[in-house]
């Protein structure tokens, strides 16, 4: 999210100061793109620009249709798609086309930006709705977890919005509430409802996509479209046993993104500089080190076992498997494999259970060393958590890109 969080600490600052301010969003992708769709580009009236809408191949047209609705034109969706050889058209030269929308930012759109990007500043997960369409297209709302929008008496949200916030609130699993001022106002409260509701579900997942709905806010309408850009916190992967496979990958698994733990209840292995570097360290078994995780694994996350410790992995992975972890794994070989699923049977884990688990874990990429290892695990972990086949790229059809 470090890209996300030094884009929010500039636009949040050109906010601060009263910027006036344009947002180019990029909404929907078809076939490749160079950006995913959450891609956005932020245009001041000054002529300064902070973002990236397909990587160089339409900005510049993107900044021209900012300067527009920036002098008065309406928001609106642009689409951008191959270009035209020779022609000097705006478009992009991977094949796909992008569908932008730009719109000027008022006082309220601003004060839902600013909200998500503090959240986004702060580690804290949030997410950003905003309208396409109608005469209400461009109005922007904040949906923050954890947050309460009674902290703050200046905070004024729609009582349709606030109530749907309300009732998320009370499920300790999903707790949110508005914290932007006036976000959505003018809206119908079934919309308001809706797209609260939606917009909680979707940051739960960590998706970003297009959400349509009846002119009234029905969810079986297609009228209105509504884009909900979720900014969730990193996915998790919790690893189990201080070894040197646990070494090698922990520094990978971050630059891809995830927030790494290595568990261990002894103490002088997983406190070794060569662990902590990468990961943050958790001394303890694995009943300790789930109560100490306190937030539910969820689809985007993984869980690791290292261990060859039947102390050790057969209660990790009973837990393991009880979550709603995307991906559960454990290292080993043939027979370690065959003999640990014995325990874990005689355990109580059940067939269900146990087909959800990757052991041996990894592709078979040959790997011998941790490190090799490391990148065969983690492929695994990607292609699993984009439901592809691991299959070679040149023996596979249709689109490289996984759509969410």
């Amino acid at each position: 999210m470090s890209v996300v969080s030094d884009q929010a600490g500039v636009v949040g600052d050109w906010l601060a100061r009263g910027r006036r301010v344009a947002r180019a969003v990029l909404v929907a992708v078809d076939d490749s793109a160079p950006l995913p769709a959450g891609a956005a580009m932020f245009v001041t009236a000054e002529g300064e620009i902070e973002g990236s809408i397909s990587g160089g191949c339409v900005e510049s047209a993107v900044v021209h249709e900012a300067t527009e609705v920036l002098d008065g034109a309406p928001p609106a969706v642009h689409s951008y798609g191959i270009s035209d050889a020779l022609a000097g058209t705006a478009g992009l030269t991977c094949g796909g086309t992008v569908h932008v929308f730009v719109h000027a930012l008022d006082e309220d759109d601003a004060a839902a930006v600013a909200a998500v990007a503090n959240a986004v500043r702060a580690g804290r997960p949030a997410s950003l709705a905003t309208v396409l369409d109608g005469p209400r297209a461009g109005a922007t709302a904040a949906l923050i977890p954890g947050g309460d929008a009674r902290d703050d008496p200046a905070i004024a949200a729609p009582p349709a919005f606030r109530e749907e916030a309300a009732a998320l609130a009370a499920t300790p699993a999903r707790r949110a509430d508005v914290v932007a001022r006036g976000v959505l106002r003018g809206v119908p409260p079934l919309l308001a409802r809706a797209v609260a509701r939606d917009a909680a579900g979707l940051l739960d997942q960590g998706v970003t996509t297009i959400r349509c709905y009846g002119a009234d806010g029905a969810t079986l309408g297609a009228d209105l479209r509504v884009f909900i850009r979720s900014f969730a916190p990193p996915p998790r992967l919790l690893i189990f046993g201080a070894i040197d496979f646990s070494a090698a990958l922990a520094p990978l698994a971050r630059e891809l993104g995830y927030a790494v733990t290595i568990s261990d209840p002894r103490r002088q292995f997983v406190t070794a500089p060569r662990f902590a570097r990468a990961a943050s360290v958790h001394v303890g078994w694995p009943d300790e080190a789930f109560a100490a995780g306190r937030d539910r694994f969820g689809p985007r996350d993984a869980i690791l076992v290292f261990s060859h410790d039947p102390r050790l992995d057969v209660p990790a992975l009973q837990r393991a498997l009880a979550t709603e972890a995307g991906y559960v794994g454990a290292l080993g070989s043939r027979r370690t494999t065959v003999e640990r699923n014995e325990r874990l049977a005689a355990a109580g884990v059940t067939p269900v259970q146990l087909a959800r688990l990757h052991a041996p874990c990894g592709l078979d990429i040959g790997g011998r060393t941790p490190e090799e290892t490391a990148i065969s695990i983690l492929a695994e972990i990607v292609a699993v958590r984009a439901g592809r086949s691991s299959a070679p790229l040149r023996e596979t059809a249709g689109s490289i890109q996984t759509r969410p």
